[in-house]
């Protein structure tokens, strides 16, 4: 059963191209999202997930992974560490798997599983950012070094036919 979930992690741009290059991943939407907890919207992404593909654990260890989840910083706000949830039976299901994944970090993790409230989709110019022009700065700055992190640690995960890796290499 495909499963729909929310992550926020940093720049939306950076969380949008690592969920594109993953196998079982589907309609990865970039923009903001609010939580019950939170109503001020903060970057994210909304994503369907294909558990028979990938599960569960290793998504939200590659959003771990892939951001700063241990570090709280001054635009917390704004770039939120959070996974968005849609029942109380996922929260409670992300919150077990994040209280395993704390073991593979020796600071204290800061993501929060929040209850989504509302989904505003980036405009039409910034969908798409890395696969769109991999060559810009900022996605040979900030977004490649995370791709060849990805590739580096989750290899076994990446969709071939999604974002080509490729140009990630350096």
């Amino acid at each position: 059963m495909i499963q729909e979930i929310g992550l926020g992690g940093g720049c939306h741009w950076c969380t949008e191209a690592i969920f594109q290059s993953l196998k079982g991943i589907s309609d990865v939407r970039q923009g903001w999202i609010s939580a019950r907890e939170f109503p001020s919207f903060s970057e994210a992404i909304l994503l369907r997930i294909d558990p028979s593909v990938i599960s569960l654990p290793d998504v939200l260890r590659i959003h771990l992974q892939t951001h700063s989840a241990t570090a709280a910083h001054q635009m917390s706000t704004k770039y939120r560490s959070a996974v968005y949830v849609f029942s109380t039976t996922q929260k409670a299901t992300i919150d077990a798997i994040l209280q395993e994944l704390q073991t593979e970090f020796s600071e204290k993790l800061i993501t929060r599983v929040l209850r989504f409230q509302d989904f505003k989709i980036n405009s039409e110019t910034y969908l798409d950012y890395y696969s769109r022009d991999p060559d810009k700065p900022f996605c040979k700055n900030v977004i490649r070094p995370k791709l060849v992190k990805l590739r580096e640690s989750f290899s076994k995960h990446l969709d071939p036919d999604k974002i080509p890796l490729s140009e990630s290499r350096e």
